[in-house]
């Protein structure tokens, strides 16, 4: 999987501190040792001489048996993993409406398939560049998808403007054949080759200028640099598909495999509904 280009305001610690994050960890799974402990115990307060006495029992076991640290700092990371997720599938169906039935946004596929996968794309990402050829064999190959693209620049000002370029693009329907140029394209989006590029598929460039400076437009990417936010999410490419979010450009055997759980998580749910 190729990492997402990351959002820069949304710059995490651990990408600004990364040597800390071994101490954090020991320093958290030592502190979950005494979740081993039996409740009983655990509920009593400790006098210091039990507390001092309690410490070196753990000490003595973690220095016979390393492996206890281990499988407490794994139990600690999955339960953060699992809390992850289940965030991330809250978010995701709190903007349900938002990621999936909003009029104004371009899709491709399937207008009316039996699953939707939402894409937050910046023009200039090169990891969208290479996952977009990747989306387009998977829409081929899947008659029954519909797939909603999602302009999110996050590289800086000239993503904007070949954002604003794009949903201009989409008034004159021809959203879907520019964003196909603009992610082939191999140099920046200048004004000179994003003119070039919208005379290759017929657009209307004068038209098209006066609609980039639309403000409706600009409200358009606030909304969706909301919707990423509300969603977690810190770059791009990022889809969500079904109920997962995943992060960068994965290869088509797996965006195989998320569509195909996708479309079992959701026959498991209508089945429950219908069974209730």
């Amino acid at each position: 999987m190729r990492p997402p280009r990351t959002i820069p305001p949304a710059t995490a610690f651990h990408r600004a501190f990364p040597w800390a994050f071994p101490r954090a960890a020991t320093l958290a799974a030592v502190l979950a040792v005494p979740l081993l402990l039996p409740a009983p115990l655990r509920a009593q307060a400790l006098s210091p001489a039990q507390r001092d006495e309690v410490l070196t029992l753990l000490r003595e076991a973690l220095l016979r048996d390393p492996s206890i640290l281990r499988d407490a700092l794994a139990a600690l990371q999955q339960d953060d993993q699992h809390q992850q997720v289940a965030a991330q599938q809250a978010a995701i169906h709190a903007q349900e409406a938002a990621l999936l039935r909003d009029p104004a946004d371009p899709s491709k596929g399937n207008p009316r398939g039996d699953l939707t996968i939402v894409e937050f794309f910046d023009a200039r990402c090169p990891y969208c560049k290479a996952l977009h050829p990747t989306l387009a064999e998977l829409i081929q190959l899947d008659p029954n998808l519909r797939v909603v693209m999602k302009d999110l620049p996050i590289l800086g000002p000239a993503s904007v403007v070949a954002s604003r370029a794009l949903l201009a693009a989409q008034r004159q329907g021809k959203y879907a054949a520019y964003q196909d140029a603009l992610l082939r394209l191999r140099g920046e989006p200048t004004e000179a080759a994003l003119q070039a590029e919208a005379q290759k598929i017929g657009l209307d460039w004068p038209r098209l200028k006066r609609d980039m400076e639309d403000p409706a437009i600009a409200a358009r990417l606030q909304g969706n640099l909301a919707l990423a936010r509300a969603l977690s999410i810190e770059g791009t490419p990022a889809l969500v598909i079904g109920g997962t979010l995943v992060p960068g450009a994965v290869d088509l055997p797996t965006l195989r495999n998320l569509v195909a759980q996708a479309r079992q998580e959701a026959a498991t749910r209508a089945g429950g509904r219908n069974g209730g």
